[in-house]
């Protein structure tokens, strides 16, 4: 599900929008948490899940407030660190040790990935996933070729 706004910050970045062509689009009338705007609560709510993953374009609003948002509702929420940014390094510490102490599981695309495959043997798993870490995080897919072929040549990887 995406969210964005006119104005203040403008439209939401074409080039999110290119990533996810199929997301529910909410616009929003101003609301700075996208929990504050009732159509998005109701897509939320809608959805009958109580795990929620969320990004934002800015960690220390869009993805703090929804995140503090959320937990206050009662969702369990995972805040994806690598879809967040933010103007400096302090900020988003600070953000992100705010959620924390709230109970928002922040964790990188990676950790939030293998959260939700648990096993490389299930469904999605090693032929699903790979695809994905090859486009989005290569320098794992560089390692896990890697160890693949140490493995499959019965040396340890790396020696």
């Amino acid at each position: 599900m995406l969210t964005g706004r006119p104005r203040p910050n403008g439209p939401l970045p074409a080039e999110v929008i290119a990533i996810h062509p199929n997301a529910p689009f909410i616009k929003r009338q101003g609301e700075v948490d996208a929990w504050d705007n009732a159509d998005f609560r109701a897509a939320v709510q809608a959805t009958g899940k109580k795990q929620v993953i969320l990004g934002g374009i800015t960690t220390d609003v869009c993805t703090a407030f929804l995140a503090l948002s959320l937990v206050d509702a009662g969702y369990t929420v995972y805040a994806n660190s690598d879809a967040s940014g933010t103007f400096d390094t302090k900020t988003a510490q600070d953000a992100n040790d705010r959620m924390r102490a709230a109970g928002v599981h922040v964790l990188s695309m990676f950790a939030v990935s293998l959260e939700l495959m648990r096993d490389w043997r299930n469904t999605p798993g090693a032929p699903e996933m790979m695809p994905f870490f090859d486009q989005y995080l290569p320098e794992y897919g560089f390692l896990a070729r890697a160890h693949d072929a140490a493995a499959a040549n019965g040396t340890p990887s790396g020696l």
